[in-house]
């Protein structure tokens, strides 16, 4: 059964996930269909339409409950990240020249990068991160106001967690402009149907960034995170050039887009709901932890991952077959009303917040959540407590992915001292 079979009249022409022409609506509109879909009694099956490219011309089963959702993500075993997470999948070209991103791995093989890479977040590693994460907040809004700039994202909402990756890394400043610019140029063509072929971002520059350190590192080590990822530990776990360039860029989606969207999303969100900032502002502390939270469930970055059928499994009123695609619509999920009460407001006191903005559990759980919530802590208290007001001037200019939520441009003004 298709979503036209199951979505009657007008409606059906605006709930079609599998066309492009979909993910060009309004986001209303876009949430409007995925609630409609969610009062349905099973997963709905898109096919998409003739002249699609090839690459994500596969048909797929849209999961849009919360509880379906989280299950899917909590199976492993029978919902595989292999062979690709996002749309397209990989090609074979790719893995076999940058290397396989964890997102796309299942099992041991997932299992031991992971913990190769945990093992390296060291509780001495993280402290030094957070209080360079607070420099770096109080630099970037600091040049901010000096510098008055007509959009947000160029400045701090980009350049803080893009600069917290590369600190952490130990990428060298020089390299810095050119990595900046492959993320925008990557992050724009992701899952954007452009003249009947969708365009796979590369990762050269980062991967060529990363060979080159990681040999300077084995030399010399320096106290980085790549000289710690490039060296074994007392298992004789390392990660080689490839793994570590496919690592790296993985962060700069997982920990730089997605949470320069987040900071970008929660400015406009509290300019738009003032008695919510002004709730903040009143007790920072007491309720950023809240605000952080329900930023990342109103605004989703990551709209959705795909994965692939392994067994026969029943979930959410439908049995699924072995080689079928599922999405796993976390967009939607955040918005599920079985779940979340009124999932439409924006309130920063709202608990429990169970949402599934860094995923639903298991072992694809973001690796980077912690992170992005000291980034987020961060640049908020340094936005929110300043003398000078920062206020947005315009809607944000929202760019066209079923990938992720992405904001291209804040534009904003410094508002009166505030006394």
């Amino acid at each position: 059964m298709t979503v036209t079979d199951q979505v009657s009249g007008d409606r059906a022409a605006h709930s079609d996930l599998a066309d492009p022409a979909f993910w060009r609506l309004p986001r209303p509109e876009r949430l409007a269909a995925f609630a409609r879909l969610r009062e349905l009694e099973a997963p709905v099956l898109f096919t998409p339409p003739p002249g699609t490219a090839r690459t994500s011309g596969k048909p797929f089963y849209a999961l849009v409950r919360h509880a379906d959702v989280m299950t899917a993500s909590r199976t492993p075993k029978v919902f595989a990240s292999a062979p690709g997470a996002t749309t397209p999948e990989p090609a074979g070209w790719a893995k076999a020249l940058f290397g396989n991103s964890m997102v796309n791995m299942d099992g041991a093989e997932h299992a031991a990068l992971r913990r190769i890479i945990s093992r390296r977040f060291t509780p001495r590693l993280l402290a030094a991160t957070e209080e360079n994460i607070g420099r770096l907040a109080g630099r970037l809004v600091d040049e901010m106001i000096a510098e008055r700039p007509g959009d947000f994202m160029p400045s701090a909402a980009s350049r803080l967690p893009l600069e917290v990756i590369c600190d952490l890394m130990g990428i060298p400043a020089e390299h810095r402009p050119r990595i900046a610019a492959q993320i925008d140029h990557a992050s724009e063509q992701v899952g954007v149907e452009r003249r009947g072929r969708l365009r796979i971002p590369g990762r050269g520059t980062a991967s060529l960034v990363m060979a080159r350190l990681a040999r300077e590192r084995r030399r010399r080590p320096q106290d980085d995170l790549v000289s710690a990822l490039v060296r074994a530990d007392v298992d004789g776990e390392g990660l080689s050039s490839r793994e570590l360039g496919a690592f790296f860029s993985l962060l700069l989606v997982a920990g730089v887009e997605t949470t320069r969207n987040a900071i970008a999303h929660g400015v406009s969100l509290l300019d738009r709901h003032p008695e919510q900032r002004e709730l903040l502002r009143s007790d920072f502390d007491r309720y950023i932890g809240g605000a952080v939270e329900e930023i990342v469930r109103h605004s989703t970055p990551i709209i959705q991952f795909r994965r692939t059928v392994v067994s026969e499994f029943e979930l959410g009123g439908r049995t699924f077959l072995p080689g079928e695609k599922v999405a796993l619509l976390y967009a939607s999920a955040n918005r599920d009303e079985a779940v979340f009460t009124r999932p439409d407001l924006f309130d920063i006191t709202r608990s429990p917040n169970p949402h599934l903005g860094y995923g639903g559990g298991g072992p694809h759980h973001c690796l980077g959540a912690h992170l992005a919530r000291l980034e987020m802590t961060a640049l908020f208290r340094e936005l929110l407590t300043r003398r000078t007001v920062i206020r947005r001037t315009g809607e944000p200019g929202l760019v066209d992915s079923n990938f992720d939520n992405r904001v291209g441009s804040l534009p904003l003004s410094m508002g009166p001292t505030v006394t």
